[in-house]
């Protein structure tokens, strides 16, 4: 109760001192930020602006330098307080996070809030990519990760064509509660795109809404390869015991062993390494291919 009673007592000096009142800011230079969505942070990271960052939501997991940084809460509950506490100049979002309460907050002691784009596609992130450069002042860096990007998928392209066959493949996060399945997959997301440019294609389940779906569902979908994010992956241990699971043991990836863990943050959302994380999944959708190497 103290040290709720101390926050609101400094929160109220702060926004009667007008501690935080807005200023133009010379984004250029160095300046502290709070990063509450996760596709941002790493592009800072890749623009050299890793630095300035500090703070960050928990979802920011790459790279692993963003890990040590302090946290403001999942990006879709941020703790105000914390970002508040961090002293930030900037605040930067992609307009995917809550509570609703959250933007009102921060506004009300007048910091600095900026939205930016998502990267569902690789020309919006490579669009991102530039937007941030120019904005913070990083323009030659943003170029160089584009032209780096555009070469990557040069070579994904020029791999595409040795691909013959097209498995199905399902994206599965096995949740913090056991028999709870949430689908990466078959909702035209990132995750999607990736398995395409990768020479697969997503499996086909019934699910509505929410991406979570049962057991029953998994079976009926029986991917071909089921790609395992780190979190249900390290979960379970192995992808002998991720065969266990209710339903995933009676997929044809579990019978051929074609069960992979994957990184999740490289599967959500395009940046400046999806190239290199395409040619990942390719390598193991079609492990047998020359087309993977480089």
């Amino acid at each position: 109760m103290k040290k709720y009673l101390l926050f609101f007592i400094t929160l109220t000096m702060t926004i009667s001192c007008g501690r935080f009142n807005k200023k133009e800011l010379d984004t250029k230079k160095d300046i502290r930020i709070v990063s509450v969505s996760k596709h941002l942070t790493e592009m800072l990271f890749a623009l050299g602006k890793g630095h300035d960052i500090v703070a960050c939501d928990l979802t920011s997991s790459y790279p692993d330098s963003a890990k040590l940084l302090p946290t403001v809460g999942y990006h879709r509950a941020l703790n105000a307080e914390g970002i508040i506490s961090r002293r930030p100049d900037i605040v930067i979002h992609s307009n995917d996070i809550g509570p609703a309460s959250v933007l009102p907050q921060l506004e009300k002691v007048g910091l600095n809030i900026k939205a930016f784009a998502g990267a569902n596609t690789l020309d919006s992130a490579k669009m991102l990519l530039s937007e941030l450069g120019k904005y913070f002042g990083a323009e030659k860096q943003a170029d160089s990760l584009n032209k780096k990007l555009d070469d990557d998928m040069q070579i994904v392209l020029a791999a595409q064509k040795n691909v013959k066959d097209s498995p199905t493949v399902m994206i599965i996060h096995y949740g913090q509660a056991n028999n709870v399945y949430f689908v990466m997959s078959g909702r035209n997301g990132a995750g999607d795109k990736m398995i395409a440019y990768a020479g697969g294609k997503t499996a086909h389940y019934d699910a509505k809404g929410a991406r979570q779906i049962s057991a029953e569902a998994v079976a009926l979908a029986n991917p071909d390869i089921i790609i395992a994010t780190d979190f249900g992956f390290d979960k379970m241990g192995s992808a002998e015991k991720f065969k266990t699971i209710p339903g995933v043991s009676l997929t044809n990836a579990a019978k051929n062993n074609r069960i992979y863990r994957f990184e999740e943050h490289d599967l959500v959302y395009f940046g400046p390494r999806s190239g290199e994380n395409i040619l990942k999944l390719m390598s193991l959708i079609h492990p047998t291919k020359d087309a993977v190497k480089k």
